[in-house]
């Protein structure tokens, strides 16, 4: 084996930085220079909390939580609070799609809307009507124990 010189070490290790800048423009990355490198791998790679409900049942049960203040981002201003829940549910949760896949969720404004209209209010009744029989299960399972 040939044994490397000091020189010939340095330039190899920077070709080798080279590629790996390139690696990472081509991935839209820049690991090397960032100090907090979990971060961006865990923003790359980031885990979405999956729902059996599908997109409007999904709205209606954060519009409901949000809208009874028992969950909220900003309890003071509305409009604020309603825009970070959106998003929050948007870039956190997927929803149970037509094709019985996972499906991400692009927006939620419509299905929100929907949710607070007395026009869907039939819709409203009868997700609550089934939430209300989960919890009621869920109550007998607890209290035999």
């Amino acid at each position: 084996m040939k044994k490397v010189t000091v020189n010939q070490l340095s330039v190899s290790v920077r070709v080798l930085s080279t590629r790996i800048e390139q690696f990472e423009s081509l991935l839209g990355l820049r690991l090397f220079n960032n100090i907090n490198r979990d971060a961006v791998i865990m923003k790359v790679t980031k885990c979405k909390c999956a729902s059996h409900y599908n997109k409007n049942e999904l709205a209606q049960l954060f519009y409901i939580l949000m809208d009874e203040t028992i969950l909220f981002f900003d309890d003071k201003d509305e409009k604020q609070n309603r825009s970070k829940m959106q998003k929050f549910i948007e870039n956190n949760f997927t929803y149970f799609g037509d094709l019985g896949k996972q499906v991400n969720i692009g927006t939620i404004s419509k299905q929100f809307s929907e949710a607070k209209g007395f026009t869907y209010g039939d819709k409203q009744l009868k997700f609550l009507d089934k939430i209300i029989e989960v919890l009621q299960k869920r109550r007998a399972k607890i209290a035999f124990k």
